[in-house]
């Protein structure tokens, strides 16, 4: 069943996907680019002037084997002695120590900053489950992690053989060299063998964090079915959003057309287009469209304007660009002031005369 889903799993995580997994803690997460960064600080830990850290370590080691043959040999007397060692010891580990822990941090930090949640900290019966831990043990995981620790393994086996096969010839005379001398050999050797081996887990790194990378978004793909609902929650049902869309509409033209009735001019194609207009003189400044249509729409403002009375001017020029232009409940534009005042002007001058403006073929009948 699991291998269906799986297979039934085929379209690439969405945002909101994405964004749940990064709430509950589900983030790419590349071990070797932790231990990469704990690299690169031993490396410059290694690499900067540490004199005084090699000095003081040798120097705690050879008083203490200096002071040996007075140092009270007892019960007593030695727990005291190699506490005090082990101390001074510990003061100067924990300069490392914590660059080691920081860099720890930044190289996990930097994979994802600002991320952080308690859901990866609860328990799950599911992990106790032998069958489910035994699949694992044979997954694709496990198998690049083994690859990994050859990689890793022979990696470090390279770079001392490397750094020591030149100097085979000199080892027996490393006896020889006064115990000052060792410090700088051993700081020289190491360095050598951290920046070879930092080098080559670059590589291991990268390659790790690519193939993390694919795993998370592999285990994060979703089936048709879930990007539907998914895009159903979020933007809603389409059929809902047609049928809302369309209610709208009727909404709005219900409005429109029970604005026609106190227009003061339609202006019409005269079959085609048909806007209204409505202007009061002073209380409006400037006439405002109340409504507007085309074909159908058209002929039924023309119809409810001689049902209410409204005058009716045929000037197709001015229909067509106010339809055009502007929107319902907006002022004509300047650009057409003139030609509106002409039609409204020719209105007020019919009205005067008792005379009330009517579509040509509508005189005709």
């Amino acid at each position: 069943m699991a291998e269906q889903d799986k297979d039934q799993k085929t379209e690439d995580a969405t945002a909101k996907r994405l964004e749940e997994a990064v709430q509950k803690g589900q983030v790419v997460n590349s071990q070797e680019v932790k231990t990469l960064f704990m690299l690169l600080a031993a490396t410059v830990f290694i690499a900067i002037p540490v004199g005084f850290f090699i000095k003081g370590l040798t120097d705690q080691l050879a008083g203490f084997m200096g002071r040996m043959h007075e140092m009270p040999m007892d019960t007593r007397g030695l727990p005291t002695i190699f506490a005090d060692l082990f101390f001074e010891i510990f003061l100067l580990m924990l300069i490392p120590f914590s660059l080691f822990v920081m860099a720890g941090i930044v190289g996990s930090r930097i994979q994802h900053p600002g991320v952080f949640s308690f859901e990866k900290l609860k328990f799950e019966l599911n992990s106790l489950n032998p069958v489910s831990g035994l699949k694992k043990l044979f997954s694709p995981q496990k198998l690049f992690e083994l690859a990994k620790s050859i990689a890793k393994i022979s990696v470090v086996v390279i770079v001392i053989f490397l750094i020591v096969w030149p100097e085979r010839d000199n080892l027996d005379t490393l006896i020889m060299i006064p115990f000052e001398q060792l410090p700088a050999l051993i700081q020289s050797m190491a360095f050598q063998m951290f920046f070879g081996v930092t080098l080559a887990m670059m590589a291991i790194a990268a390659a790790d964090y690519a193939y993390q990378k694919h795993q998370y978004l592999e285990q994060l793909k979703m089936t048709k079915q879930e990007v539907k609902d998914e895009r159903k929650q979020t933007e809603g049902d389409p059929e809902v959003r047609r049928k809302l869309a369309k209610i709208r509409m009727e909404r709005a033209m219900q409005r429109m057309m029970a604005a026609v009735p106190d227009a003061d001019v339609v202006i019409t194609n005269p079959t085609h287009y048909a806007v209204a207009l409505s202007y009061k003189h002073g209380e409006m400044a400037v006439p405002k469209l109340v409504a507007k249509g085309v074909d159908h729409m058209a002929a039924r403002i023309r119809e409810v304007a001689v049902e209410n009375g409204v005058p009716i001017v045929e000037n197709p020029p001015v229909a067509r660009a106010l339809y055009a232009v502007v929107d319902i409940d907006e002022e004509v534009p300047p650009d057409h002031y003139k030609a509106v005042a002409e039609v409204i002007g020719y209105v007020m001058r019919l009205k005067r005369s008792g005379v009330t403006p009517r579509p040509a073929a509508e005189r005709a009948s």
